[in-house]
């Protein structure tokens, strides 16, 4: 994929970047002057609006006078990194987040999927390629229409409402979380490799792969009586995952057949 050099030029059309009519509003925290317009650029081309922060406590205080459908969060920030802005973000309730990470740090980007990061992008990176990725994230991030529930196990998934029950209690999914575990309710029993959960629930033909290790742990977590011995996502090894509810569960409602 093409690398587009950091300079702050006006950038043309990004091909299926569009943002809807209404400009979903995309905060931009980065204390690269350069690298924040470039991106700030492209998503304002791309239709979105825009708001941009250059450290943690400025971008908190932006989300928290206009709260933002997205952030574009670089991870090296300074004084507060962007681990704990993503996670004082996550405090204040659910908004998407793609992480800017730089590249061979897989610990940092790792960390940022751990503190709820929905996706990310290594730097250098294209700008082209980022814009198609916040697309591809807000899109995911709105209620399915005329969706039925899913339900198995004691949960239930709302896609709709974007909402998830266990045993009644609502679950606090990350955008990722959520979609992982209503694909899974949708194939139970079925065996998928990480890369067939890259490609159906990210929605992409490549990536790192541990990006889907890391979610299928951190809903393991909220998911499962005990994490450590996961009864319903089961390893199969030398392949991928499954979801297997009990045999004196009821099916899922409107899962694949």
């Amino acid at each position: 994929m093409e690398q587009q050099p950091y300079a702050a030029t006006s950038p043309g059309p990004v091909d299926g970047g569009r943002a809807p009519a209404d400009r979903a509003l995309v905060l931009v925290v980065d204390d690269d002057p350069t690298v924040a317009e470039v991106v700030a650029g492209y998503l304002d081309r791309a239709g979105y609006a825009v708001d941009r922060a250059a450290d943690g406590p400025a971008a908190l205080r932006l989300a928290a006078a206009r709260r933002p459908d997205l952030v574009v969060l670089d991870l090296m920030l300074p004084g507060m990194d962007g681990l704990e802005v993503c996670r004082r973000l996550r405090a204040d309730g659910p908004v998407p987040v793609v992480m800017l990470t730089a590249r061979g740090d897989e610990d940092d980007r790792i960390n940022g999927l751990e503190v709820g990061a929905d996706d990310y992008v290594t730097k250098p990176f294209s700008p082209r390629e980022l814009v198609l990725r916040v697309a591809s994230v807000l899109r995911r991030s709105r209620p399915a229409e005329g969706t039925r529930p899913l339900s198995a196990a004691g949960l239930t998934v709302d896609p709709a409402a974007r909402r998830a029950t266990r045993d009644g209690a609502e679950l606090a999914l990350t955008l990722r979380e959520f979609d992982l575990l209503a694909y899974f309710l949708r194939h139970p029993g079925r065996a998928h490799s990480r890369e067939d959960l890259m490609r159906e629930v990210w929605g992409w033909d490549f990536g790192d792969l541990s990006t889907v290790t890391v979610h299928v742990r951190r809903l393991r977590g909220k998911i499962e009586d005990d994490p450590a011995e996961p009864r319903l996502i089961r390893t199969v090894w030398g392949v991928g995952y499954r979801f297997e509810p009990p045999r004196s569960g009821a099916a899922a409602e409107g899962g694949a057949r």
